[in-house]
């Protein structure tokens, strides 16, 4: 693991599906009608009397082996070193949607508007300029955060393991979250 590795943590406890965070990644990215650069899904499941419900706001997770990164023909994509951020270059991106294939989270989002890809770059202007990533500074119950990968893996409860998301061992996110036990895979319900 990268020492430096940015990257973010969603407690799924806090969240109450408001949408800020998604709002705000759309404004701040102008991205098209219909991407999502950030999405929050609720994620529901058990059998009577023991269900679960939670919400989980995702956006790119900066993987350690990025798919998209491998798949893109027209090298459109870096993973940097100096802290694991996964950069989509829209000057090189040609439009062939590899990548939005490839991505097991839904990270890359096409826009037929542009005839091109946007994903999360983690608000990188902005934390060059000392600020939170837009979804962080907007959401409400503070339940996003960005810092470095090695201070979150050691907080109590933080997973990437979750019930109804892809397996992590794919390309190894660099996001965690904080979830009840039900909604970690292998949980008990």
């Amino acid at each position: 693991m990268n020492s430096n590795q940015l990257a973010f943590f969603v407690d799924t406890t806090k969240c109450i599906n408001c949408k800020t965070c998604e709002i705000a990644c759309k404004d701040i990215n102008q991205a098209a009608q219909g991407q999502r650069l950030r999405k929050v899904r609720t994620i529901e499941g058990g059998d009577f009397p023991k269900v679960y419900v939670y919400n989980i706001s995702m956006s790119c997770n900066h993987c350690e082996d990025p798919a998209c990164v491998k798949v893109c023909p027209a090298k459109a994509y870096t993973k940097r070193a100096e802290d694991g951020l996964v950069i989509h270059n829209p000057e090189r991106c040609i439009g062939c949607k590899y990548c939005t294939w490839a991505c097991p989270y839904g990270a890359p989002q096409f826009s037929a508007v542009s005839g091109k890809v946007k994903k999360c770059n983690m608000c990188l202007e902005n934390v060059k300029d000392g600020e939170q990533p837009a979804c962080v500074a907007a959401c409400p119950m503070r339940a996003i955060e960005m810092g470095k990968l090695s201070d979150f893996v050691s907080r109590p409860g933080a997973t990437i393991a979750i019930r109804h998301i892809p397996s992590p061992d794919l390309t190894k996110p660099s996001s965690r979250y904080k979830v009840k036990p039900e909604a970690m895979k292998g949980g008990n319900l």
